[in-house]
């Protein structure tokens, strides 16, 4: 009976686990809703404004606006990654990571690459590797744009300052709640448009096109790594949702497998004390 009540045990635990996990998949699906629906509005904006910026970027004659723009020998590079603060997601923490060991190790290999972290769980496992030069971890507090702004400046400044030649992003794009697509996508400098013909075109610019390039790269620049952030963001819940759904599911089949055995074990002690009782009713008429 002891083995009985062990079992009986695990069933109870197991059972506890399942409306966990259950819960924990409601809650992002609800979450899922609201940050699918953000990125999927952002992009065609996002979008349309890198193109505007790249097309701009490529008119450039001068130093205007130039210094976001401008091609240096790649020394020192900054790889901004972003994770989540949490955990109990599957693969999709552990995916950013291991991308951004490769990419350092094949592409910058005796150069000087540093991180900035957006996310704990990055920061956690990659300050053992890498030199992180600054961790928020409490942008996902209050996700906005003005708050991601903050940080873009502050990467735009050590892009101007010469202390980076080179910024990229690495995060997880949101395809949908089952798949995200791990993604390495250049910040600074602009990368200038492949293969286009028309770039010398003549345009009149109202205001003045210094102005617009003044307002159109920083901007440009914050929507991009706001975009990414909030990609990853609608990527970590389809993940969380995808794991907890998985996780209750292994958790059902699981409880099914002990109740089987559990009445099994119950089955066999409730007939051994049958025998005993017929055993020894049959010694006493003897």
């Amino acid at each position: 009976m002891a083995n009985l009540k062990e079992i009986r045990n695990r069933i109870t635990s197991i059972g506890s686990t399942m409306q966990i996990t259950s819960a924990m998949k409601m809650v992002s699906a609800a979450k899922l809703k609201k940050a699918q629906d953000a990125i999927t509005q952002m992009r065609p904006y996002a979008n349309k404004l890198t193109e505007l910026l790249q097309s701009l970027s490529a008119t450039l004659d001068g130093d205007i606006g130039g210094v976001y723009s401008k091609q240096r020998e790649v020394s020192n590079v900054l790889l901004v990654v972003i994770t989540s603060n949490r955990g109990l997601c599957g693969g999709f923490n552990s995916s950013v990571i291991k991308a951004t060991v490769k990419h350092a190790k094949d592409n910058y290999k005796g150069k000087k690459v540093d991180l900035l972290t957006i996310g704990k769980k990055g920061n956690d496992l990659l300050s053992k590797t890498f030199n992180i030069v600054e961790n928020h971890t409490e942008i996902y507090d209050d996700l906005t744009f003005n708050n991601v702004a903050v940080i873009a400046e502050k990467i735009m400044s050590l892009f101007a300052e010469g202390n980076y030649d080179k910024v990229e992003l690495i995060y997880n794009r949101f395809k949908n709640a089952a798949t995200q697509i791990e993604t390495i996508e250049q910040f600074l400098p602009i990368a200038p448009i492949e293969g286009t013909t028309n770039v010398n075109i003549d345009y009149i610019f109202e205001p003045s096109k210094a102005e617009i390039v003044l307002e159109l790269i920083p901007k440009s620049l914050k929507t991009q790594l706001y975009k990414a952030i909030r990609d990853s963001f609608a990527s970590e819940h389809g993940a969380r949702m995808t794991a907890m759904h998985k996780a209750t599911d292994n958790a059902t089949d699981l409880r099914n497998d002990l109740l089987l055995t559990y009445n099994k074990a119950r089955q066999a002690a409730i007939t051994n004390e049958i025998l005993e009782i017929v055993g020894g009713a049959e010694a006493l008429n003897n």
